[in-house]
């Protein structure tokens, strides 16, 4: 039996070291906090289930009198130059928090480090890990360990029969991309697998990007599987194994999830996705992050993991009706 009262004793004791901490947080934002989401491009489907997750934490701050501002890139062209660009813009702002992946540390890191410096408190969301959050002094890092989702990948190709995979990365350089087939590599041990980097500005073009991937299943006749870093991308992955006819012999599968994914799985056009639930992401950053500043909560938790959970013919009919909810 556990003895309760001197559990108490020691909750106590624990509850009182971390309060000045959290009380000094809470007290400075008593008047409501002002919260600023960085994100990705409006034509990626996975940023507008972030989105959503955003909506419903918003409600949340508004009712406590805070606000949150959705800062989104417009495309990829520019891309690390515009992320650091809008961090400056949360900086300029004003704001009390900050919710941001940390895809290019290279080119955030400082601009992060000038946003903490200014008093501003982070939380890194989707890309970074709880190793950078706390190099940086961020508070918690909410997401998919990005390696992990990609040895997970990597594990389904060799527990299914695949002996040569192309893991297409749509971005190269971006962090959390690398991460994901760097985990794909090191899943797929004992098969091959190799990066398949595309030019940045295909990103959105699915003739281009499937152009791209076609050649390289024609030049390689091998090639058994492939995964793309995105559902977007996925996309275009599933026309080019059509186009190259290799649809009995090729697998396909992908990190995230959109309506064509889905309905891929679940005619058996695709075998497998990989999702990080960005829903959760989004909704847990902004409303953890918003606790500390407002009330001076500490979550003990970290990191807060959100995926990675593979989404395959075994269970496509219940992601489907999460996905009628609004939140998949």
């Amino acid at each position: 039996m556990v003895n309760l009262k001197k559990y108490a004793q020691v909750a106590a004791i624990a509850l009182t070291a971390a309060l000045p901490v959290t009380q000094a947080i809470a007290e400075s934002h008593s008047e409501g906090v002002k919260i600023a989401v960085i994100g990705g491009s409006n034509e990626d489907a996975f940023w507008n289930l972030i989105k959503k997750g955003i909506d419903d934490a918003r409600v949340v701050v508004e009712a406590n009198g805070g606000e949150v501002n959705y800062l989104r890139l417009v495309n990829y062209d520019n891309f690390a130059p515009d992320v650091v660009q809008l961090i400056r813009t949360a900086i300029g702002q004003g704001v009390d928090g900050l919710v941001i992946p940390d895809w290019v540390p290279e080119a955030e890191d400082p601009a992060i480090r000038d946003a903490i410096d200014a008093g501003i408190q982070v939380i890194l969301m989707n890309a970074g890990g709880i190793a950078k959050a706390n190099e940086l002094g961020a508070i918690n890092y909410v997401g998919s360990d990005e390696y992990e989702a990609g040895v997970a990948g990597g594990k389904y190709f060799v527990d299914h029969g695949q002996t040569n995979v192309i893991c297409v990365n749509h971005i190269p350089g971006a962090v959390n991309l690398e991460d994901r087939c760097r985990g794909v590599v090191d899943g797929g041990a004992g098969i091959a697998v190799e990066q398949l980097p595309l030019p940045a500005n295909l990103d959105g073009d699915v003739t281009g990007t499937a152009e791209a991937i076609r050649a390289t299943l024609l030049q390689n006749p091998d090639i058994d599987g492939v995964i793309t870093l995105s559902a977007g991308v996925s996309d275009a992955a599933a026309l080019a194994i059509q186009q190259a006819g290799r649809s009995e012999t090729v697998m396909l599968g992908t990190f995230d999830m959109n309506q064509a994914v889905l309905n891929r799985i679940q005619s058996g056009e695709q075998t497998f996705a990989i999702d990080q639930q960005p829903y959760l992401q989004s909704l847990l950053a902004v409303t953890i992050l918003h606790s500390a500043l407002r009330f001076g909560t500490d979550l003990p938790t970290a990191p807060v993991l959100t995926g990675p959970g593979i989404v395959d013919a075994s269970n496509i009919e219940n992601t489907l009706a999460g996905v009628a909810l609004g939140a998949r």
